[in-house]
């Protein structure tokens, strides 16, 4: 009876008021914003650096975002991946490649969205290099031919991914081959993570580790020393830096309120900000930052590794 009174009067009600009569109807429901906001940091750094990082970014996100904003550290990529599919964590920094593997193609509706990416030197790209010792005689990826080797790891972007990419995309990878068929059966290692692949070679144990190239230009994995032994082999790329993905399941109010805050921690938390996510935050085209990690992906999820 009550609706029925209600749409009568929409010729002399206005829009608010007809909206606010409707909305105290019994049974009606408004979806409240959930109180707090999960964030996750994938867990790339050392453990000790992440805790303080965590709770300080915890501490300058939660006044932005006018409700309680918990930062986590889960044990792995995939904790973050299925974490975004549920909805139990909100939003997350990873690789550019776990979110393209969320999100295989411009088309399809993955259980993440691209919320905002980092720039790096001004740039949303970056290169993955091989480092080897100083005083080897080894230049350009061809000459890595039948040598030992190390990746950074099997799903490392810039160690991993990316370089076995070029590898293919040269014609020294065969297709339906896996690196085996350049480096020789029993000479590809594979480590956990950009530190554990340039240790093999500074063991001796390999003469050549893929990486991000900020593993050498930058001074956050390896020391003066460590550096002064190894140079640039090869170069490849460009790889698409690291991003803010938020679950398809947080609301646009929630995104919004999110962007805002992460933006603003340029205006007073710089170097916090630079710290947890290694640059500027900024607003990018979701379908052309992933497009060449979902090229390379697409190569080498075909390969036996």
């Amino acid at each position: 009876m009550i609706l029925v009174i209600v749409l009568l009067m929409t010729s002399t009600l206005c829009f608010p008021l007809l909206l606010m009569l409707i909305l105290t109807l019994p049974g009606t429901a408004i979806a409240a914003e959930p109180a707090k906001l999960v964030l996750a940091l994938k867990p790339d750094k050392n453990p000790e650096a992440m805790l303080a990082e965590r709770a300080a970014l915890a501490t300058a996100l939660t006044p932005l975002m006018g409700k309680q904003v918990d930062v986590i550290v889960p044990l792995s990529a995939a904790v973050i991946t299925e974490g975004l599919a549920n909805g139990t964590i909100d939003a997350a920094h990873v690789a550019s490649t776990d979110l393209a593997k969320m999100i295989p193609d411009a088309a399809t509706a993955g259980a993440a969205t691209l919320l905002l990416a980092v720039e790096v030197n001004g740039k949303t790209t970056y290169s993955s290099v091989w480092l080897g010792l100083k005083d080897q005689a080894f230049a350009g990826v061809e000459s890595l031919k039948g040598q030992r080797v190390a990746f950074a790891s099997k799903t490392s972007t810039s160690g991993g991914v990316v370089p076995l990419y070029d590898l293919s995309k040269r014609g020294l990878i065969p297709a339906g081959k896996g690196p085996d068929a350049f480096f020789g059966a029993g000479n590809v290692w594979y480590g956990t993570g950009y530190v554990s692949a340039v240790e093999r070679v500074l063991a001796g144990e390999a003469v050549a580790a893929a990486v991000s190239d900020y593993v050498f230009f930058g001074d956050k994995h390896l020391t003066a020393e460590q550096k002064a032994t190894l140079k640039v082999v090869a170069t490849q790329g460009p790889v698409p830096t690291h991003v803010v993905a938020v679950s398809r399941s947080l609301s646009e109010a929630s995104r919004t309120a999110l962007k805002e805050a992460l933006l603003g921690l340029g205006t007073g938390q710089a170097a916090l900000r630079n710290k947890v996510f290694g640059g500027p935050l900024v607003t990018v085209d979701e379908a052309a930052h992933l497009q060449p990690i979902r090229a390379a992906l697409v190569v080498v999820s075909a390969m036996p590794l």
